[in-house]
């Protein structure tokens, strides 16, 4: 099985209205906030814009998620180095972190167990 695509970007800030307002101005509409600084964002069908404002002290990070349809199926061949397996997330989800050829880490998404 492979995977569907981008299904998000998650983006770490150290201003969330700066980042949520840069995003807007490109076309992008908030779709929820949280009350911790956090939100996301849309703009058509494409992949959401998930930002999480990080104290000062902290690097910002991007990161790019990309869509499975099923946690269960998918079992990824070399060269994908799986770093974490599909674990669930808080936010109704399962993850799971892969590592590139080069280094850089990935997440994979797929839906939850209702």
């Amino acid at each position: 099985m492979a995977t569907e695509g981008i299904e998000a970007v998650f983006l770490t800030t150290h201003n969330w209205g700066k980042a949520a307002k840069f995003f807007q101005s490109l076309g992008y509409e908030l779709e929820f906030s949280t009350d911790h600084n956090s939100g996301q964002l849309r703009n058509g069908d494409g992949p959401y814009v998930f930002i999480s404002e990080i104290p000062e002290d902290q690097e910002t990070q991007t990161q790019i998620v990309l869509k499975v349809p099923d946690a269960d199926a998918f079992r990824p061949d070399s060269p994908v180095e799986v770093v974490t397996p599909f674990e669930d997330t808080h936010y109704g989800t399962k993850e799971m972190t892969v590592r590139d050829p080069d280094g850089r880490l990935w997440n994979l998404q797929a839906p939850g167990k209702n």
